[in-house]
């Protein structure tokens, strides 16, 4: 063989297989199997279990969201040190109260809840971790022999045991918040109701445990057990243990509670925001509660025309971001507040609703003293701030002297007297809503809230001898007075509630002043406060 022969064979021989090995390298590289696997390390389980077990009902989306995608321990002890920061309700003192209380929860839950599951599982422990101790506990532990109240239609009956738990007040849920719990099985796991008849043991048994309605015949226990009938007569059910009503609770009680507002706070801060404003209007209020602490009132408003609604589940829906900051003349921080504002209307409504205003209030006992409060108003919509700072100054009330809380000029006044006196714009047993702009359409009566302190006592009758009378001028004249007959003396006669609407279907567009003439009988003392406020057409 020439040598020339030789090489070209070697070449094809060379060449083949260089060929086969680049396909089977190529062959090698499609086949996914034969690729590196992009694996995340799995959560070590101290991680785990403080996701999935610690905080899991109070953790948000976007919170958990975030946590899962830290790559490094330390940026997950950063992430868990600032979500309980985010929470303490006094970052300026070294203990966190929220952390410490929460896990107090817990073992409580652990301890007193479990059965055949740990307590934190179950709903009683769940509800008792997020919202702490109800201040009202119905229990019924055995079940039995029940009375049913007229909004559960009457009627004797056997239940299963049940508890009912009474909050006066959940911030993100509502005023006074009911929830009952049904132990069905007898295991000792309660489990939230969705309606009244659940704990009823007589529910599905032909003829036993009837309403009084189902007894007369004028209802169906079928249409019970179906849910077409309600409880047996709607016609005293209770607006809260409606389907809907029960559903939205369920709800709101399944979200984590709200948290603060760190945006915000930041802004407050550096007290500056973005160039897209937001107006509102601050007003602050003071009534006494002792001699050392002042109730002090913060209102918000905002015009609804200024808000932006939104398509939220078939509804419009404006919504408001509320932080505020106080701090005392020395400049330590002395309160924080933070909530969100809802408004709602149906596409009806929504032309109606855009012509009123979105209120908001929170009451904060603060000792005399001169104060600054920064608040910063957000519409999460469109992004528009508003940022309000303001001086003020709680007074001292003298046990000696004759004086008055601030009169407030209210868009609403309401007796409570009959219902819980819980919830924002609650003074006493009336719900004040104070018109913050003093604005009133004519025909719209205006409200006049004020309390009276230190009235001197009649020996001979034993109550205070005060005469008062309302005063309303125009331009300095006086256009008409009354005089009040009140009877809502409290505590010995150490405060007197004056509350009033006055009539505006006479009054003309203009400026007026109201002024509360009042002169202590017994003491000799008197006070006139005044508020000015307009009526248009």
């Amino acid at each position: 063989m020439s040598y020339q022969k030789f090489a070209l064979r070697l070449a094809l021989v060379t060449t083949f297989l260089l060929g086969a090995c680049a396909g089977v390298f190529a062959q090698d590289q499609q086949d996914p199997s034969n690729k590196p696997r992009n694996v995340k390390p799995e959560l070590k389980k101290a991680y785990k279990d403080w996701l999935d077990k610690d905080v899991t009902y109070i953790i948000t989306d976007e919170e958990r969201k975030a946590f899962k995608k830290l790559a490094t321990d330390d940026e997950r002890e950063r992430f868990i040190e600032e979500f309980w920061r985010r929470r303490d309700p006094d970052p300026d003192t070294d203990e966190n109260e929220f952390k410490e209380e929460y896990y107090e929860r817990i073992a409580y839950a652990n301890e007193h809840f479990s059965s055949g599951i740990p307590g934190w599982k179950t709903d009683r422990g769940r509800i008792w971790i997020m919202y702490g101790k109800p201040d009202e506990r119905e229990t019924h532990p055995m079940g039995g022999s029940y009375e049913r109240p007229s909004y559960e239609g009457g009627g004797s009956t056997t239940t299963y045991p049940f508890e009912i738990w009474f909050y006066r007040y959940l911030a993100g849920v509502g005023s006074g918040v009911e929830i009952e719990f049904v132990d069905p099985t007898g295991s000792g796991e309660y489990r939230i109701a969705r309606n009244p008849n659940e704990k009823d043991a007589m529910l599905m048994v032909p003829g036993a445990g009837l309403t009084l309605a189902e007894q007369m015949g004028l209802a169906n226990k079928a249409d019970r057990i179906s849910g077409a009938g309600g409880i047996g007569n709607s016609q005293y059910q209770r607006e809260q243990d409606s389907p809907f009503s029960r559903l939205q609770l369920l709800a709101d009680l399944n979200r984590p509670p709200q948290v603060k507002f760190n945006d915000l706070a930041a802004a407050v801060n550096t007290g500056v925001v973005e160039d897209n404003p937001l107006n509102f209007d601050l007003r602050i209020d003071f009534f006494r509660q002792s001699d050392e602490r002042v109730i002090t009132a913060f209102t918000i408003q905002a015009d609804n025309k200024d808000l932006v609604f939104s398509d939220s589940g078939g509804l419009q829906q404006a919504r408001m971001n509320i932080f505020a900051r106080i701090t005392s003349v020395a400049g330590r921080r002395v309160g924080i507040f933070e909530d969100p504002v809802i408004t709602t209307a149906t596409a009806q409504e929504l032309t109606e609703a855009r012509d009123r205003k979105s209120a908001y209030q929170k009451a904060v006992p603060l000792a005399p003293g001169t104060y600054k409060v920064d608040v910063i108003v957000r519409d999460v919509t469109s992004g528009a701030t508003g940022l309000k700072q303001l001086g003020f100054t709680v007074p001292k009330y003298d046990q000696e002297k004759l004086s008055t809380s601030t009169m407030i000029l209210a868009a609403k006044l309401q007796s409570l007297v009959d219902q819980p006196a819980v919830g924002q714009f609650v003074i006493g047993t009336t719900k004040v809503i104070p018109n913050v702009s003093g604005v009133y359409k004519r025909g719209q009566p205006v409200g006049i809230y004020l309390q009276v302190y230190n009235a001197g006592i009649d020996q001979t009758t034993l109550r205070p001898s005060v005469d008062v009378e309302y005063v309303l001028s125009q331009n300095g004249k006086e256009l008409g007075k009354q005089a009040e007959d009140w009877k809502g003396m409290s505590d010995s006669g150490q405060r007197l509630t004056l509350a009033r609407l006055i009539d505006t279907r006479g009054l003309g567009a203009g400026e007026y002043e109201i002024a509360i003439r009042i002169r202590d009988r017994v003491t000799g003392q008197s006070l006139s406060p005044a508020q000015k406020f307009s009526v248009i057409q």
